[in-house]
């Protein structure tokens, strides 16, 4: 848990050197356009003319690799330095094509509109962060150029889909909330709800003592709350991202991940043993069942996929709670 505390060997972007920040927009281009071509292969079958759009917006994508080179050679020589998204502290990820499957027109839509968002993003704040009046051009021209394609994105999705998906206010407003908020405070809500079953449940069948078992639980719940929401705050400024305040995702994953492992470790407050682990397991399944619905609902994940993994992961860390407590 607390390996994720320390970020690694990332960069802050306001470190990196001009030429840095080109080789950095080189790199995500060729990813995009990559992102983009696969997509246009996973819908051809089904939506030919969707997939002619992908593929424009690939080959669109390399295209401003080639600028982007070209003004790497005229600027600092040929060869590029090896800097990456995840080689940057706070860069927004893009998610490999097979976790965005299966591929509809809709899923494909949204990635795109926010993939276009994030780099044209990127872009406005690289061109400010330039002397160079060649290299700030070119920036800002590829700022505008990735703005433009997340309107295209937005309105093919109006297009295909027969329905009136602007980006207005309430969208925005909509998203903003999922990435401040949801997205942090569920990842804390499975850490807190998953990782303490472990040590609780071990604690209570090691000593039969529901009082320990509460304390064991109260100090589990409260560390990796602390644990997580430092960790949130330190990860990510939000300024690439666009995920919004540090503080905000710090308050949700910390607050969640408390909550989830309390949850399990209230109960030892009753002192019969055996009520006690009965209405704990009893919140355990309503826990588990509430991060299902969360997956479900705001990361539109699909029912069966989500109840799977969220289940199997917390009987496995449930059955060796128990099975290490009776050693």
């Amino acid at each position: 848990m607390f390996s994720r505390f320390v970020p690694g060997a990332r960069r802050n972007f306001s470190d990196l050197t001009e030429q840095e920040i080109i080789a950095l927009a080189i790199s995500s281009e060729e990813d995009d356009g990559r992102i983009y071509a696969a997509y246009a292969e996973g819908l051809r079958a089904d939506f030919p003319e969707t997939a002619r759009v992908f593929d424009d917006m690939s080959a669109e994508e390399n295209d401003h690799r080639n600028w982007l080179i070209d003004l790497h050679k005229k600027r600092f020589g040929a060869v590029i330095p090896l800097i990456r998204r995840d080689h940057v502290k706070g860069f927004y990820e893009r998610k490999p094509d097979w976790l965005v499957r299966p591929l509809g027109i809709e899923k494909a839509r949204k990635a795109a509109r926010d993939m276009e968002s994030q780099a044209a993003r990127f872009y406005r704040l690289a061109a400010g962060r330039t002397q160079d009046a060649d290299t700030r051009k070119l920036l800002g021209d590829l700022a505008q150029a990735e703005a433009g394609h997340e309107a295209l994105a937005t309105a093919l999705e109006a297009k295909h889909l027969g329905v009136d998906v602007a980006l207005g206010e309430e969208d925005h407003e909509h998203r903003q909330f999922v990435l401040t908020w949801v997205q942090p405070g569920l990842a804390g809500l499975m850490d807190g709800s998953v990782s303490t079953l472990a040590p609780i449940f071990a604690a209570a069948f090691a000593t039969g003592d529901t009082w320990q078992t509460f304390l064991v639980g109260l100090s589990a719940s409260v560390g990796a709350g602390i644990s997580m929401g430092f960790t949130e705050v330190a990860s990510d400024d939000g300024v690439i991202s666009g995920r919004g305040s540090p503080g905000k995702r710090g308050i949700a994953a910390g607050v969640m991940t408390t909550f989830g492992g309390l949850g399990h470790a209230l109960p030892y407050l009753i002192p019969d043993f055996w009520t006690a682990t009965t209405i704990a397991i009893f919140v355990v399944f309503l826990e588990l069942w509430a991060i299902t619905w969360i997956q479900h609902r705001y990361m539109e994940t699909p029912w069966l996929r989500a109840g799977f993994q969220v289940i199997l992961g917390g009987a496995l860390v449930f059955a060796a709670g128990i099975l290490i407590g009776n050693l």
